[in-house]
């Protein structure tokens, strides 16, 4: 099966072309802020590197968040145009479990996360099973760094688990609290910090498609225009109350 993937979810842009488990190609630019102008060049280098064309793909990927506002709309709008108009596949993954898939500590409680400022986090754990298999154990979320370590706390309390990776953004300003925890860590490598398209493919290959129109952001905090408007009004802001502000 061929998959193309892609995440523009954070500031860094990826996008991959897989064959079943192997990653074929993977495209990255980082810091850039611009994916709506680099995404469609980068997709059409790789199909005509490999001598594809859209409709030669099987099935279409996407990161769907947590992340930039922006950012996901660019992404999820793009392959769900490209998989209605072909009548292709297409699934959404998660950010985070994105992120923590670069690991393969089967041995480590992996936290998996991206800075939201102020001391806040978007953010979940995992483990890899017995399997292999990567399981979200502390579900993905908006937090507080005090909550999500609390939470990390009482997992490893009641877990087989003695180790900590934290892979993602801004963990390492948060270096005295989780030393507090009086547990072995490490934090991810540059690599591991960063979504990528190929990973994202990997675990589309067993992820159930889904309808393109159904295909939506999981952005897991309201926006400041959601917060307000409930205020005012008592009602969720629109038909889908999980917004987010930029990250």
């Amino acid at each position: 099966m061929k998959i193309l993937s892609v995440s523009t979810a954070t500031n860094h842009l990826s996008v991959a072309l897989n064959e079943d488990k192997k990653i074929i190609v993977e495209k990255n630019e980082h810091d850039e802020r611009n994916h709506s102008e680099h995404l469609d060049p980068l997709i059409n280098e790789i199909l005509v590197n490999n001598n594809l064309k859209l409709k030669d793909i099987d099935r279409f990927a996407v990161a769907i968040g947590p992340g930039s506002y922006t950012g996901l709309r660019i992404g999820i709008t793009t392959v769900k145009m490209f998989a209605s108009i072909l009548k292709k596949d297409v699934v959404g993954i998660s950010t985070l479990k994105a992120l923590a898939a670069s690991c393969s500590d089967q041995k480590s409680l992996i936290v998996a996360g991206i800075d939201a400022r102020n001391d806040n986090y978007f953010a979940g754990a995992y483990i890899i099973d017995s399997a292999g298999k990567l399981v979200n154990v502390i579900p993905d979320g908006h937090y507080h760094i005090d909550t999500l370590l609390n939470a990390v706390h009482d997992y490893l309390e009641q877990s087989k688990y003695a180790k900590l990776i934290f892979i993602g953004s801004g963990f390492n300003k948060q270096e005295k609290l989780i030393k507090d925890l009086h547990v072995p860590f490490t934090y991810g490598t540059a690599d591991q910090n960063v979504v990528h398209a190929g990973i994202i493919g990997k675990l589309a290959l067993d992820e159930k498609a889904v309808d393109p129109d159904k295909l939506l952001p999981r952005y897991l905090r309201r926006t400041q225009a959601e917060v307000d408007w409930h205020k005012k009004t008592g009602k969720p802001f629109g038909p889908d109350s999980n917004y987010v502000e930029e990250v």
